[in-house]
Formats: structure tokens, sequence, C-alpha cells
């Protein structure tokens, strides 16, 4: 594990004011996935990956407003919508705008639309729309960033967004057959580990861990690599489409093919949506809205479909950069 090495000049005048710095992850074999929680994390099974550098945290909004500053860069919650992706929508929905976590009162069921509302205006400058600014927020990791936003500043920034792979194994830091990125005890000798919340979702927020929504990045102990908000804070994007189920490997094969990258378009899309055409990433890590009543995805192996075109106050990004 090492920081990243010098880059050219005029890259390393860049680098240093927008992305976060990197670890290396050594390349091998790992177990991928779990055969023990939700069935799209099934079957676990044997992966290898070669080595590659990672950002120790996610991308902040002061990263992210620099990259902005410097290429003028809109994000896709900031344009109007395109009729041809929502059809039959209202020309008066299509407005700039994103979705938003809005805590209800109260709650009936389990209908997410009870707690996610689009607000016109949202994006990654005003997070939560209306009046909602990055005052006290820019080292806490940018949000309502659909996945072209995060390519855009990747490649930008001469990086890649992870494959499913690399992200899961860089989470686990090391550890194989653990629940959690640090052991198997969620809250050990009563310490918060990552930013998810205690209560019960979505009415009741302990804020046990000191935080209501998302936390400056580094907030909570790196893992064994040094990598920080692995879990929790904020899901983050995966270059690989969703698949509802890994695949697992051939028989009496050793593992699937060095980094690979799953799923396709097509595949990804979401059956129940017949009309909506957006493919669906795979977002890994959990966030500041995980709950042990509603959603134990704070685990390396958890995994979660995406919207390409949507944007949420909850899902981020990091990247990597492979030799």
């Amino acid at each position: 594990m090492n920081v990243s090495p010098d880059r050219p000049a005029v890259g390393r005048i860049r680098m240093q004011v927008s992305a976060p710095e990197q670890v290396w992850i050594d390349g091998g074999s790992f177990l991928m996935g779990s055969d023990h929680h939700y069935p799209e994390e099934a079957p676990a099974h044997p992966v290898k990956v070669d080595g590659f550098w990672i950002d120790v945290a996610p991308v902040t909004n002061r990263q992210f407003a620099a990259f902005v500053e410097v290429t003028g860069y809109v994000t896709l919650a900031e344009k109007a919508s395109n009729p041809q992706d929502y059809p039959g929508a209202p020309p008066e929905m299509l407005k700039p705008g994103s979705v938003v976590f809005d805590p209800p009162k109260r709650v009936s069921g389990r209908d997410p639309s009870q707690w996610w509302k689009f607000k016109f205006g949202a994006n990654w400058r005003r997070p939560y729309g209306g009046l909602s600014n990055l005052r006290g927020k820019l080292d806490h990791p940018v949000v309502q960033i659909a996945y072209a936003d995060a390519m855009a500043y990747a490649v930008w920034a001469e990086r890649d967004l992870p494959t499913e792979a690399e992200w899961e194994i860089a989470a686990k830091g090391g550890l194989e057959g653990k629940e959690f990125a640090w052991g198997d005890e969620f809250i050990p000798n009563g310490r918060c580990m990552a930013n998810t919340w205690h209560g019960m979702f979505p009415t009741e927020n302990l804020k046990s861990d000191g935080f209501e929504r998302t936390s400056p990045v580094g907030s909570f102990p790196p893992n064994a690599y040094g990598l920080y908000d692995m879990i929790g804070n904020v899901w983050e994007w995966t270059s690989d489409y969703w698949t509802t189920r890994h695949s697992a490997p051939a028989e009496k094969a050793c593992c699937v093919p060095v980094n690979p990258r799953g799923g396709s378009a097509e595949a990804s899309r979401d059956p129940a949506r017949p009309d909506i055409r957006a493919a669906r990433r795979v977002i890994k890590g959990g966030s500041h809205l995980c709950a042990p009543n509603y959603c134990r995805r704070y685990r390396p192996q958890a995994r979660h479909p995406q919207e390409e075109n949507a944007a949420t106050t909850h899902i981020g990004f990091r990247c990597v950069r492979r030799p």
C-alpha cells in the first residue's frame, strides 16, 4: 500500500487541486459476494483482479467544484430531462432537478415514494433543493451525481470508475469471511465504524454516529488498506451493469476473468418499468440511510441497482487508476 507516485507536471498540479490521493491495492484472488444475505449477492465465487490504485476517500464537493471550475461541466441534474427518457411525463415535470431524501413523520408500508421526493433545482450545488447549499460541506462527499457525471470527472482526472470486483476487494481491506469491512461486530465496543442510520428508518434518526446526513470524508476509521468511507456515508458508483445475481464461474475453473465487468445495458434495465430505457449500474457500500430494519447493505459484499441517469442525495463515487 503506497501513495500514488508522481505524475507529469501539468497532471500533478491538477490532481493536487481536485482529485483524492490514492493507495495501491495488490492484485489477487478473493471470494466475491455472499450466500448469507440478499439474493443478489449470491453466489459467492472466486474472482481474480489485477493490482490498481484507488482513491482513499470519495470525491468531495471541494474536489468536484474544482473540476467544474476548470471545465465548465454541467451535471445531469442541472439540465432539463429528455422527454424521450420519460414517455408520457408532463413537460412541467421535466425541469432540472433531482431526487431528495425527505424524512416523513409517519409511514405506511415500504413504499419509498414516502421519503424520496423529486425537487426542482436540486443538484450537487444545492443537494436538497430550495435554499440548501454547500456551506460547511466542502469536505463531504459530492452527491446528486449521475453515472455520466462521475465518469466525466474520472476521465478528466485521467482515472476510471472501479469495477464491482475492484471496489469489493478494496473495501474488504484484506479481511476474508468477515461480516463488515472491520470485522464481525457492527459497533465494536460501542464505537461507530461508519456513517449509517441509527434508529427506525425512515422516521427515527438517533444520530448515534454524530451525523444526520452525510459526514466529512475521513470522519470514521479507515479499513486496513487506509481507505475511508468504503462503508456508509454515500453509495458509490461502479462501472458494472446491474445483474440480479452474480454469474458463478465455470465448474472447476479457478476464477472468473481478471477485472471482470458484469452484465449488459439491455439486461440491466428494470423489467418493472418497461417504458424507462435507462440502464442500471451497480452501486456499493451503503450510505447514511442504511439501517438494520430496512437495508443491511453496509457490507463489502452488498450491492444495489441504480439507474444511470438518476442522481440522489446519498450516492457519490471514487476513482481508480490501473497501471
